[in-house]
């Protein structure tokens, strides 16, 4: 009789357990679209960031492309307007990182940020709120731009165009998740702006976005074998050979030095945004001193 008493009480705890953990994942998810939805909201008030994501990087690809096209090789019969296509691919969705997960110490300041923390929803949520959405702004930027280049005839990736959407789709979330790292302990919008313009226009000026990955043969030079182990070490080299392989599928750029295959291109880009987004869970976890910078 006593044990039979006990599964009825411990059978309603336990629905009561259940109910209550879907009601905050619900409640969780309403919060993270809604921070999603207000990037956004801010993105399309900002006209002037609308147009510089976009003008910016077009400029780059015409200048670059057409005043370096005479004086560029590359294995694939590519020329430079070509072979610097998603380098510009990826430029747009590194601006776009760095101006949507800025917006994080701006709440910070203004005092919305810390209205959200204390909300008894968690932390995941602005997370994946911020990440969420400034990936899917950098995504349709990127899109955009594709299109364009699309309608131009610059390239033709076929059938690929899946495979390239979704590419970009980690990139994107890879790079918010990189700007969340640096955003999240971050106390000054300048201080963010120096540390990203440290390390990301490196980063994606060492990917074989500008000029190719130097091959590493018994002829290279120290200089090249330090270059070609930093550009092989940068994760974001492997989305821009996939990147560039399905924008080009009817070129072969084996020939080209480094050109790993598609599974590692595809795995080491998987690996780094879930990297960059678990760090970032971690900062967001850690220290809470960054929630009261003002």
């Amino acid at each position: 009789m006593i044990s039979a008493s006990r599964s009825i009480t411990e059978e309603p705890m336990k629905n009561s357990e259940e109910e209550a953990s879907t009601r905050r994942l619900r409640v969780g998810m309403a919060a993270a679209w809604m921070l999603a939805k207000r990037e956004w909201i801010r993105f399309f008030r900002q006209r002037n960031r609308v147009t510089a994501a976009i003008a910016q990087p077009l400029l780059f690809w015409l200048l670059f492309g057409t005043g370096l096209s005479g004086a560029f090789q590359s294995a694939g019969e590519l020329n430079f307007l070509q072979f610097f296509l998603p380098g510009t691919l990826a430029l747009i969705v590194l601006f776009t990182a760095i101006f949507s997960t800025i917006s994080v110490i701006e709440d910070r300041r203004e005092g919305f940020m810390q209205a959200v923390l204390v909300a008894p929803v968690g932390r995941w949520p602005v997370l994946v709120g911020k990440v969420l959405g400034g990936a899917a702004i950098a995504w349709v930027q990127a899109v955009f731009f594709l299109l364009l280049v699309l309608v131009v005839g610059t390239a033709d990736p076929g059938g690929a165009v899946f495979p390239l959407l979704g590419l970009l789709a980690l990139v994107a979330l890879a790079m918010c998740g990189l700007g969340m790292m640096v955003a999240w302990p971050m106390e000054s919008t300048q201080g963010f702006h120096a540390i990203m313009m440290l390390g990301l226009m490196p980063m994606w000026l060492l990917s074989g976005t500008f000029f190719p990955i130097p091959a590493l043969g018994a002829d290279a030079s120290i200089g090249q074998w330090i270059l070609g182990g930093i550009m092989r070490a940068n994760p974001l080299s492997y989305s821009m050979v996939e990147m560039r392989r399905l924008l080009f599928p009817n070129i072969d750029f084996s020939a080209a030095g480094f050109a790993p295959s598609s599974i590692i291109c595809w795995t080491v880009t998987v690996l780094a945004a879930c990297a960059t987004l678990a760090v970032a869970w971690q900062l967001m976890r850690g220290s809470r001193k960054v929630d009261v910078i003002v």
